[in-house]
């Protein structure tokens, strides 16, 4: 009793008082507040006045870790989105403080799995229904669940609520990743790792860790300082991956808009998971679900920084699998980025891949292999990212590829390894061992890619200009704008309160992440 009572920072009085029952009330995270520590080192720990206890030896020995979201709650107040949003942040403060990057993945192994279960689980911390333990997470030297995090499905979870109303998940969220990156309990009231709730912890994009959670983090890790002597295998954080949504111009005057119903695409890609469509100068993004982020396209100059002001187009786009840059080609040249930051020194010519000065029609990645394929009239290449050059005897004649259309708009691979070949209004499915053409193809892309009904696919380009004083046209095909549903808690009555938002709310913080989902 005393052993807990001088850990949670109440009077040692060694009985069951107020104090310590409102204790024991107190919602919080599974694990136990103290770890078994060697007696070598309890003897060090003696002498030491610091009340943290860290985990030993757990750590993770590379600095690129993967994520994925595999269950969420069956019931829930939040949407998956929201909860997949909320996931990135809380990530992203541990890696504002540490050169740590995660990218989440749809692949069968990540780094860490998140998932929202139930009672007895088969992990030997059953949850308890609402209240009580509400999640935990396993720390990176466990054997078999390294890193996994497991939130309880019973809970209220919600965001942005009264402190008195639900669980926040983004607060949750931050502690329970903080175990899955080697940190264990404490015993300091202002830290994220205390392991009793204490509500909201305030904005995802504006929250950072107190000085002790990040001097913790970093002692295990290193520091994000350049000047640091420590050789981390990822020596940045991972950068703000788009301005705020009031910087991302949607259109730009006087320029056609394309109309995602009716024309066909420059390039297609798989970033993280996501699908991004890009026409002209702008784009549309898919979720790892295929869902659109929004009916309109966004301008690609306004949420990738470092393009120039007079790019019209790009032909091809392909996430490289060992550092997950995002490389974009058009004509002669191409342009690296870190999430969607220009690095220095671009754009460079298309030739350092070997490539013809013309260009490249279209070029998709292959994870599995460190390979990359570019495509231009008829031919293709294969371009060893590991060997950083392109493989003897290439070109080859698409020819090898059966039913391939030639020259093609761009190609893709999807979530298991499939390929995508894009051409005009279609796109083909091939196997991806065989390369095989999957029967039932080609198929229309406007229908099944970008949410558009039988009468809306039309052959129109949406126009508009200042001089006329006009507005960009509302978009009408497609499905109506999904309603995202927060509950706000009423002090008077004591009970929660349906409210809606637009979508759009939700849409705008979920690009701010765009990027950040998953690659294989």
């Amino acid at each position: 009793m005393r052993t807990m009572q001088r850990f949670a920072g109440i009077a040692e009085t060694g009985i069951l008082d107020d104090a310590t029952l409102a204790l024991i009330r107190t919602p919080r995270c599974s694990l136990p507040d103290i770890n078994p520590v060697p007696l070598e080192k309890r003897k060090r720990k003696r002498r030491s006045k610091k009340r943290r206890e860290h985990s030993v030896g757990t750590s993770w020995a590379k600095r690129n870790i993967s994520w994925k979201m595999k269950l969420y709650p069956r019931h829930s107040l939040l949407s998956r989105e929201t909860m997949r949003v909320l996931m990135h942040y809380a990530l992203k403060v541990w890696s504002d403080a540490a050169p740590l990057t995660f990218h989440e993945v749809r692949a069968r192994n990540p780094d860490i799995v998140v998932e929202f279960l139930q009672r007895e689980h088969q992990d030997g911390y059953p949850f308890d229904g609402t209240g009580g333990m509400v999640a935990h997470a396993f720390f990176p030297g466990d054997p078999l669940r390294a890193g996994n995090v497991h939130f309880d499905s019973d809970e209220n979870w919600t965001f942005r609520s009264a402190e008195d109303f639900g669980m926040d998940l983004f607060a949750v969220a931050v502690h329970e990743f903080g175990h899955s990156l080697g940190l264990a309990h404490s015993s300091l009231k202002r830290s994220i790792m205390r392991p009793y709730y204490q509500g909201p912890v305030g904005d995802p994009l504006q929250y950072q860790l107190n000085a002790d959670d990040r001097a913790e983090i970093q002692r295990i890790y290193g520091s994000q300082d350049l000047h640091s002597t420590e050789s981390p295998a990822v020596t940045s954080e991972l950068a703000e991956l788009s301005p705020s949504p009031r910087e991302i111009p949607a259109f730009r005057y006087g320029r056609k808009i394309p109309d995602r119903c009716a024309l066909g695409v420059d390039a297609v890609t798989q970033i993280r998971g996501e699908i991004f469509f890009f026409k002209g100068q702008y784009f549309w993004r898919l979720t790892a679900a295929r869902h659109l982020t929004s009916l309109r396209p966004t301008l690609i100059q306004g949420f990738w920084r470092g393009f120039p002001g007079s790019l019209e187009k790009v032909d091809a786009v392909y996430e490289r699998p060992l550092d997950h840059r995002i490389l974009f080609f058009s004509g002669w040249q191409y342009w690296v980025f870190k999430d969607n930051g220009v690095e220095e020194g671009y754009p460079r010519p298309v030739t350092d891949f070997g490539l013809p000065e013309a260009g490249v029609d279209g070029a998709f990645s292959h994870p599995q292999e460190s390979k990359t394929y570019f495509f231009k009239d008829g031919r293709h290449w294969r371009y060893d990212e590991v060997m950083k050059k392109m493989d003897a005897g290439y070109p080859e004649e698409n020819s090898v590829w059966l039913h391939l259309p030639s020259p093609v708009d761009d190609v893709t691979s999807g979530v298991d390894g499939e390929v995508y070949v894009f051409k005009g209004l279609e796109y083909w499915k091939f196997d991806s061992e065989s390369l095989q053409l999957e029967t039932g193809y080609p198929r229309t892309i406007a229908k099944d890619w970008m949410d558009c009904t039988e009468d809306s696919i039309a052959t129109q380009i949406v126009t508009s200009g200042p001089s006329l004083g006009a507005k960009p046209q509302q978009d009408t095909g497609g499905p109506e704008l999904e309603i995202e549903r927060c509950v706000c808690y009423n002090s008077r009555t004591g009970s929660g309160t349906r409210r809606t938002l637009p979508s759009a709310v939700i849409c705008a913080l979920s690009t701010l992440l765009a990027l950040s989902a998953g690659a294989t």
